[in-house]
């Protein structure tokens, strides 16, 4: 096996080593990869929206990149997500039956409430509404389309306010600091 790189990134940062828009509106260049990583060679195997945050796996080994990012592989890929309301058996079995989505059912999920996970601040921090409640739930999808778990909880009532991935196949975020990587 090549290298490899878990690397924990931060809400806002691109999932790629350049900025291929044009930054315009945003007040500049958008953050990538490259502000944190500076290791030749090695490529993120799959992605992660600019607007979530977590584990995000890098290497040099073309073979490894595919089986984690393709979804014929089904490797399964683990989110902590504060949802908005807080969502009853009926939308957690919706999702672990497989929601329509606009391309598609997507495959069935495994899903459980969780407690408040133990985090780091997000900057900038969740917008809250104190008349509408939130709660935490662990979802892990076998496949990765286009902002997929914010789609698939969207579709069972609960919006996405935040959105972590904690684990890929075996690898874990584990004590990663935002914007922090560590080799295995």
């Amino acid at each position: 096996m090549g290298r490899l790189i878990l690397f924990n990134k931060p809400y806002g940062v691109l999932s790629q080593f350049t900025d291929r828009g044009s930054g315009e509106g945003t007040g500049g260049p958008r953050a990538t990869l490259s502000d944190y990583i500076d290791v030749p060679g090695v490529y993120p195997a799959g992605r992660l929206d600019r607007d979530s945050e977590g584990l995000l796996v890098l290497t040099d080994d073309g073979a490894l990149q595919a089986r984690i990012s393709s979804p014929k592989h089904k490797m399964p890929k683990t989110y902590l997500v504060q949802v908005e309301g807080e969502p009853d058996d009926a939308a957690l079995d919706a999702l672990r039956r497989g929601v329509a989505l606009n391309d598609g059912p997507t495959r069935p999920a495994t899903v459980r409430r969780i407690g408040t996970p133990k985090l780091w601040d997000r900057d900038p921090p969740v917008r809250f509404r104190k008349s509408v409640p939130d709660a935490w739930i662990e979802l892990t999808i076998t496949e990765g389309r286009n902002r997929q778990v914010r789609r698939m909880t969207a579709a069972v009532g609960h919006p996405t306010l935040r959105l972590v991935r904690w684990r890929i196949g075996g690898w874990e975020i584990g004590d990663l600091a935002p914007g922090a990587w560590r080799t295995t």
